[in-house]
């Protein structure tokens, strides 16, 4: 039997209420992230097969028809996808995409690094996702930088600003990280590497956020912090995503996911709910644009893109 769909209650729209930004900032500050300029972008993995390309270039082509402002293509463990990844970057750039690989530095040499940044300067790509990337299982060596922090440097020393260097952050901080204060002060070192922006890890509660947000502004971080968004379509799936990379579900959303059981409809219903609540609040607040991870599906990151008027008259 399916489950009733249960949404959370909408949030009142700005100007209605008592929720609005300038109660929101009483609260929140934000000062640092309310001085960029938005900017909306999706993410993609490389396919494994030329299926998967044709399908890739589907979705793209659905995506792009929101303009976004770029789109982000990921970088494998130890750099186990460097091929697929380069030529989904360069297809993507030939068609005239705004594009950001993923560069990672684990399993990498200086030379191979260098290879690639002079690769992508050819080409005329100025953005980058600069990573420090996982050891895959049985690769002895890390390679010869061992920390994002590391790799922001070295494209600074050999690139100087021809790109935008996005880096990672974890507002439930990285599940190796040692406490939460080390965890903030590896994220400054990328900063002060030379980081122009960076890009979350997905979360579904908003403080988590802005609490990250307060941390960093205390700490003089002045970049801006994109919030990355994970649309839900599949429960089981997100727990395993969620318990791999530390992104905590709260109960009350897990407990509702398993009541739907099988029922996939529902639970699209319902992660759609979720999150455009959670996108609503949180570009109120002032975050400065969104990053979906769409796991190369376009319909559950467009749902909420539409919902949010994202490029038309809505105002947040």
């Amino acid at each position: 039997m399916r489950a009733p769909a249960l949404s959370p209650a909408p949030s009142p729209q700005v100007g209605e209420g008592s929720y609005t930004p300038k109660n929101l900032r009483q609260v929140i500050p934000m000062k640092s992230q309310k001085q960029f300029k938005r900017r909306f972008s999706f993410e993609f993995f490389p396919p494994k097969t030329p299926e998967g390309m044709t399908k890739l270039q589907a979705v793209r082509d659905q995506l792009a028809s929101r303009n976004p402002d770029f789109f982000s293509v990921t970088y494998g463990a130890g750099g186990s996808t460097r091929e697929r990844t380069i030529d989904t970057v360069l297809t993507l750039h030939a068609q005239g995409i705004p594009v950001a690989p993923h560069l990672s530095c684990i399993g990498a040499t200086r030379e191979s690094l260098k290879e690639l940044l002079d690769l992508f300067v050819e080409n005329g790509i100025n953005r980058i996702v600069a990573l420090r990337g996982d050891l895959p299982s049985g690769m002895g060596s890390p390679g010869e930088l061992r920390y994002a922090n590391e790799l922001v440097e070295y494209i600074r020393e050999h690139s100087g600003d021809h790109f935008n260097i996005e880096v990672a952050a974890y507002p439930e901080f990285h599940p190796q990280a040692v406490s939460a204060e080390d965890d903030l002060q590896n994220f400054k070192r990328k900063v002060d590497a030379g980081a122009s922006s960076a890009i979350t890890q997905y979360f579904f509660n908003p403080d988590s956020y802005f609490y990250f947000v307060d941390r960093c502004e205390k700490m003089g971080i002045n970049i801006p912090i994109v919030p990355g968004i994970m649309p839900i379509t599949n429960y089981s799936k997100l727990a395993r995503f969620s318990e791999a990379c530390g992104a905590e579900i709260p109960r009350w959303i897990r407990k509702q996911l398993q009541a739907y059981g099988d029922d996939s409809e529902s639970i699209i219903q319902f992660g759609t709910d979720v999150v455009t609540d959670m996108c609503e609040k949180l570009l109120a607040a002032g975050a400065p644009g969104l990053h979906f991870y769409t796991l190369n599906q376009a319909e559950p990151s467009l749902a909420i893109w539409d919902r949010l008027g994202i490029g038309q008259k809505k105002a947040f």
